[in-house]
């Protein structure tokens, strides 16, 4: 009965929490569309959320474009069909290398950061003295996140894409010594617009779950440093798992037959 009882804990625990966190969404979410729009907090969260993550997925997404190069290279070596990277590459970065890479090292950066901001303002009471002073916590903490990262992970993963794809583009041609016309030519053949498209689609709700879950997380942290720390690596965790769950249900949304 003892294991019984822990089974029914546990499930009754989670179903509080996700009751909480789409309470906690819903009433983001309805800030979000809601006016006054703290315009100086949001371009504030865009510069934080897009210019100062571009060093890190770039380089993420130039060298997974070159290690996908050379390593579909190999595995295509085997059956004469080599000149099917360009294709794969393409295709791969285009659809989930980009974005998938992308959310995952902005959840490391910004999830964290977020967490860890709110985090600290709540267990040092200075989310209480904004309501004291008037001040929605919503409307002045959360609100601008979410509406940044939902904004900025697109621009990031066009980004990831072109600097992934230059990536393959390199060693391609430098390195296992495709013409690089023909190069360009098939990865510009294959590639259509859904496949661009689906992935800025994940992009944007990628950026939305890692600034929810860092707000959620901060927002509800206790018990001082301790409870920050706890609640900056629950936001990086949970958002890298919704991340790659999303990441399913979009691509079954897009490319299931």
């Amino acid at each position: 009965m003892t294991f019984v009882a822990n089974v029914g804990s546990f499930f009754l625990s989670f179903l509080a929490h996700t009751g909480r966190l789409v309470i906690f969404a819903a009433i983001a979410l309805s800030h979000c569309v809601r006016p006054p729009f703290y315009g100086r907090l949001i371009l504030r969260q865009i510069v934080e959320i897009g210019y100062y993550s571009l060093p890190v997925v770039g380089l993420t997404a130039i060298f997974s474009g070159m290690v996908l190069a050379l390593q579909s290279h190999v595995g295509f070596a085997r059956f004469s069909a080599e000149g099917a990277v360009a294709t794969v590459v393409v295709l791969s970065v285009t659809r989930e290398l980009g974005p998938v890479l992308a959310g995952l090292m902005v959840a490391g950066r910004i999830g964290a950061a977020m967490a860890a901001e709110i985090g600290t303002m709540r267990v040092t009471d200075q989310i209480d003295a904004l309501t004291t002073l008037s001040t929605n916590p919503f409307k002045y903490l959360v609100a601008p996140r979410l509406i940044a990262g939902f904004l900025m992970l697109p621009f990031l993963v066009l980004v990831a894409d072109i600097i992934g794809v230059f990536g393959g583009y390199l060693i391609g041609t430098y390195k296992l010594g495709f013409n690089p016309a023909i190069y360009l030519q098939r990865s510009w053949e294959f590639l259509q617009a859904v496949d661009v498209i689906s992935g800025l689609v994940k992009a944007a709700v990628f950026g939305f779950l890692i600034s929810l879950m860092g707000c959620y997380h901060g927002y509800h942290s206790t018990g001082g440093a301790q409870g920050v720390g706890a609640a900056t690596t629950n936001a990086v965790v949970s958002a890298s798992m919704l991340i790659l769950v999303s990441n399913y249900v979009i691509t079954e949304l897009f490319f299931a037959r």
